[in-house]
């Protein structure tokens, strides 16, 4: 019985707490979803026009791009394989590299960023920041800052 690892219970509150933290998450992203449908796009996808629009020229390497919108490489390349097809981004292979593969944010992709956004910021803002007062916003900042310190993105990009 000694090999039995010791169960560390969650009390009360903390219980409370990561409920309210999984129930809040799942509203937020359901909500942030909803507001996209419009625009026939998911979340996953409006991440990725949006990292790339960051970026001058509007292009990023797959392999970024994933760390960046905390996808797996297999889901990422999905993803943007669905965005080609309706020709909102493109691929390309990397100059300085044959084997990298770039994708670039298209003129029309950067038309339905540039519609979606807006829409996506409200929904922001109506489903998670006007919910929430300004020093519980700096403190759950702070609390996710806490819970990704020292995580590299692969610990994260498969969720």
């Amino acid at each position: 019985m000694d090999d039995v690892p010791y169960t560390r219970w969650l009390n009360d509150e903390q219980q409370m707490v990561w409920r309210s933290c999984l129930a809040g998450s799942a509203y937020i992203l359901t909500q942030l979803g909803l507001a996209l449908r419009q625009f026939d796009l998911d979340l996953n996808e409006y991440e990725i026009l949006v990292r790339l629009s960051e970026n001058d020229p509007h292009a990023l390497r797959m392999s970024a791009l994933a760390r960046n919108t905390y996808q797996s490489r297999s889901r990422l390349t999905h993803t943007v394989s669905r965005l080609e097809k309706r020709d909102l981004v493109s691929r390309r292979r990397a100059p300085d590299d044959r084997r990298g593969i770039i994708a670039e944010l298209t003129e029309a992709g950067m038309g339905l960023l540039n519609a979606a956004a807006p829409v996506h910021v409200e929904s922001v803002r109506r489903a998670f920041i006007d919910r929430v007062a300004p020093e519980d916003l700096r403190a759950l900042g702070r609390a996710m800052a806490a819970v990704l310190e020292g995580l590299s993105p692969d610990s994260y990009a498969h969720c």
